[in-house]
């Protein structure tokens, strides 16, 4: 029988989450959207409570929480905080996946570490570039092996914590020829030679989370670098990185929408037209009818990508089809909430504006929802 309900280990980390969101995260969130500059204080508490390092395994000082259910129930409750907090504090996470799914267990040891010790660090996944997104396989960043080592040449796009993290997992090609089969990924310690920050890029939205180019220009790094060593490929690395992050940004939007329904189901029963308040008027009870029903079909689709994951079955298509509905569920619910404040909606004094801007990203990273539908129709179709 399908069980609905959550673990009390599971409802605790929620309400852990929700608390911190409510307290640290909320007040400040739109402030920092408008600087748009990176929340260290915030980022700071997070670590206080182990919130950033909480799915780090408890071999390596983390909080050893390796289920992806329980990582998307403490995602959702984060986005409702503030999703460009949240992107800060997950892109670490992101970095931690390759290291987890494909490092030895030196470097297990040697990095991971890092994150759980008493200051706050944050971890960059260096995978996009100009020319190369959800293309995998057409990277352009090199990798040439030396006699002590590898030397790194390339650019990384809109890199979530590029050039301030303190580590940076890159994924290059060692040979192009070869395709999936020549990629690798390199452990780049920060204040390494070569390792540069380029454009620090001004976004639409989750606008408190720092994206950059990273240029590696003649990057040279130790063979102890290469994660999972010599016959190690990188490009399944990639590949259950993303397939892990598909429902965590599925929970993201899911925090975000679920946000600005909460403000505008709020508003409505407050404003007060044509002799009462509008919650009452067929036009917006039935707006918020339809995102509801948007939030909480999500919700299951999620629950569902993260809980196969958990068991290890093969869920490649149902984290796609998560991540598609709840992306594009997000920017509707966020664009009704926003039509249901009317004019007040598109202040920027007002959260519901901030909300349809951070909501956006989410049908773009981490796999467009074009590719998402790519991905689905393949599966469905099958071989012709």
């Amino acid at each position: 029988m399908v069980d609905f309900g959550l673990t009390d280990e599971q409802v605790l980390m929620q309400k852990t989450a929700h608390e911190f969101a409510e307290r640290e995260m909320r007040p400040v969130a739109l402030d920092y959207d408008k600087k748009g500059v990176v929340p260290w204080d915030v980022i700071g508490k997070a670590h206080e409570i182990g919130l950033d390092t909480a799915f780090i395994p408890e071999a390596y000082g983390g909080g050893g929480i390796q289920s992806v259910l329980t990582q998307c129930v403490v995602m959702e409750e984060l986005n409702w905080g503030c999703a460009g907090i949240a992107t800060g504090l997950i892109g670490a996470g992101l970095a931690f996946l390759p290291i987890i799914h494909m490092g030895t267990e030196d470097q297990k040891k040697r990095f991971l570490t890092r994150f759980t010790g008493p200051e706050p660090r944050l971890g960059a996944l260096c995978l996009t570039e100009p020319d190369a997104g959800s293309d995998v396989a057409n990277l352009s960043t090199t990798a040439k092996r030396e006699s002590n080592g590898w030397v790194l040449n390339g650019v990384k796009r809109f890199i979530t914590n590029g050039g301030i993290a303190d580590l940076h997992i890159v994924f290059a090609t060692v040979d192009k020829s070869l395709g999936y089969f020549g990629i690798r990924a390199f452990v780049v310690e920060k204040d390494t030679p070569g390792l540069k920050m380029g454009k620090v890029e001004d976004k639409m939205g989750v606008r408190a989370s720092h994206t950059a180019e990273v240029l590696l220009e003649d990057c040279r790094i130790p063979e102890e670098n290469l994660l999972g060593g010599e016959e190690s490929t990188a490009f399944y690395g990639a590949m259950k990185a993303l397939e892990s992050s598909r429902p965590l940004v599925a929970a993201g939007a899911l925090g975000i929408a679920r946000a600005a329904y909460e403000y505008a189901l709020d508003f409505s029963r407050k404003r007060k037209a044509f002799g009462g308040p509008i919650a009452k008027k067929q036009a917006i009870a039935f707006m918020l009818a339809d995102m509801k029903t948007k939030i909480e079909a999500s919700r299951l689709l999620t629950w569902r990508a993260a809980w196969m994951l958990d068991q290890g079955m093969p869920m490649n298509k149902e984290a796609s089809i998560a991540k598609l509905f709840a992306a594009d569920m997000a920017m509707d619910v966020t664009t009704d909430a926003v039509q249901i404040l009317g004019g007040t909606g598109y202040m920027r004094d007002e959260p519901v504006e901030k909300w349809m801007r951070d909501a956006k990203v989410m049908q773009i990273w981490e796999g467009t929802s074009q590719i998402q539908r790519l991905v689905i129709s393949r599966d469905e179709i099958g071989e012709l």
